[in-house]
């Protein structure tokens, strides 16, 4: 059987620790990948490389997820920092933006989670807030509230009703980017999740954390549209 190679980003941290080790690494939470594997994938974590590589990695994939992380340098939808805005991360943003690209280019399947919403967003013109209140727990604590699909949309396929899911983010969509849908709201109106119904291959992102929880369906569906 057919199991489709899914990269997945990662984060690149000066001094991880394991062990007797700090060290400069990628990393990335295990969820991620269990929940590619359960779903019947391959794993391939892409750390930050050279954009101008991306779309020969792409090629190689049968599905991209970009996964959660820092915020996005606000220049890079035209703002001027907020004070609450964190630490950029430029060589991620880089290789991400250039990742999304190759994958819409190319028709693979992609699966944007949290960062990887606002990225998808930012990727096509879109911008954000840069910040809200209510949507994470403490640090390093991830909080629960409830989102609602909107009725016809692809997200709506894979989750027919309201669902409380895993939350730790403090931006979210302002203006929408070219081409998207918004797929999913919170109670308060935050944009909790965009497709593209246009695009030749499955595009969905989700502004919650589908891999710190145990509802498979997400990561389930992309895994199955990179296998189709």
């Amino acid at each position: 059987m057919h199991r489709p190679l899914i990269g997945i980003s990662t984060y690149l941290e000066d001094a991880a620790r394991w062990g007797v080790w700090t060290q400069p690494a990628a990393v990335l939470p295990a969820g991620y990948h269990r929940h590619v594997q359960r779903a019947g994938g391959i794993a391939a974590l892409l750390p930050p490389d050279a954009p101008e590589t991306a779309a020969a990695t792409v090629a190689r994939l049968d599905g991209l997820i970009v996964a959660g992380g820092a915020d996005i340098a606000p220049e890079r939808y035209g703002a001027a920092p907020d004070p609450r805005t964190g630490p950029p991360a430029p060589a991620r943003d880089a290789w991400e933006l250039a990742l999304i690209d190759a994958a819409s280019a190319a028709g693979v399947p992609l699966l944007g989670i949290c960062r990887g919403l606002q990225l998808l967003n930012v990727a096509r013109g879109g911008t954000l807030v840069q910040h809200l209140d209510g949507h994470n727990g403490p640090p390093g604590t991830f909080a629960r509230h409830t989102v609602t699909p909107v009725p016809g949309t692809a997200l709506a396929a894979v989750l027919p009703s309201e669902v409380s899911v895993p939350t730790y983010h403090h931006q979210a969509v302002d203006r929408l980017g070219r081409n998207l849908r918004v797929s999913a709201y919170a109670a308060d109106g935050t944009v909790e999740a965009v497709e593209d119904p246009d695009a030749p291959a499955f595009t969905l992102a989700v502004q919650w954390h589908p891999e710190a929880g145990d509802d498979p369906r997400v990561v389930a569906a992309l895994v199955a549209a990179a296998g189709g």
